[in-house]
């Protein structure tokens, strides 16, 4: 369904955007996903945008720390797992061999919040759900669609999410032919893993999102100062274009095939 109103412990559930111009970054993600929004009074962290989807919250934006621009972190999406405790998490991310990069803290009532490392390099964050539940719709044009992780060490990324969340892991098969794992969640499909796709690019997530024509999308992203490094190429969930937005986080788009099966991931 493509409403949602609660996550369980374990399943990605919201994504936001750190970057140098967020009026900027509301002008390309509106052109390209359709997105309005509202902007909230974050107390001492600033202002935080919500990008809403038909009126419901699709993802958010905020202005990145300038110690982050200091360290020449670039703009990025962020991915969140809904976990029941965020202290328990991170103390758990710890004994896996992971990481906290950012300690639990409050994000005023909405809910509770840490910044994870795993054992490969890459940042996940971990919400412990209050006010807000994550994103208010899915898998429809203008909504969060999947997160993947581009990793050097799958396996050692698999047994850490395993650990922390419960994933189980199996190898999965791609259009290219390169190793990739599905995670699922109790049996259901949860996220992904694979290889980092050019020598020097560090571990991160990575987060797709719905669009109704993927080469419409592709000129867009060109159209309002973006790039697109891959694609518009077909694979078995959709047609899919890689790219950038115009700060240069990276994000991918996906035009669902309505006759794909995610249940036989």
């Amino acid at each position: 369904m493509p409403e949602r109103s609660e996550y369980p412990p374990g399943m990605p559930s919201w994504v936001d955007l750190a970057t140098t111009d967020v009026d900027a970054a509301k002008d390309f993600y509106t052109a390209l996903l359709g997105w309005s929004y509202q902007d909230e009074d974050a107390g001492e962290f600033g202002t935080y945008t919500m990008a809403l989807s038909g009126g419901r919250p699709a993802a958010g934006m905020f202005n990145q720390p300038e110690e982050q621009r200091s360290m020449g972190i670039p703009p990025t999406w962020n991915t969140y797992v809904t976990v029941d405790d965020a202290d328990a998490a991170a103390a758990a991310a710890k004994a896996a061999g992971g990481n906290v990069m950012m300690p639990p803290m409050d994000v005023m009532e909405a809910g509770r919040m840490a910044v994870l490392q795993d054992p490969t390099g890459a940042a996940i964050c971990v919400w412990q759900a209050k006010a807000n539940a994550g994103t208010g719709v899915v898998a429809e044009p203008g909504a969060y669609a999947w997160s993947e992780l581009l990793t050097g060490d799958q396996d050692a990324a698999a047994a850490f999410y395993a650990a922390l969340f419960g994933w189980q892991a199996t190898d999965m098969a791609t259009p290219d032919g390169q190793p990739a794992k599905l995670f699922r969640l109790d049996g259901a499909p949860a996220a992904s893993a694979r290889g980092l796709p050019v020598e020097g690019v560090p571990p991160h997530w990575f987060n797709y999102f719905v669009v109704e024509d993927a080469d419409a999308a592709a000129a867009t992203i060109g159209e309002k100062g973006g790039k697109v490094f891959m694609g518009p190429f077909d694979t078995p969930p959709g047609r899919v274009v890689v790219g950038t937005d115009a700060a240069g986080a990276g994000f991918a788009v996906i035009q669902p095939d309505p006759d794909f099966d995610p249940s036989a991931m």
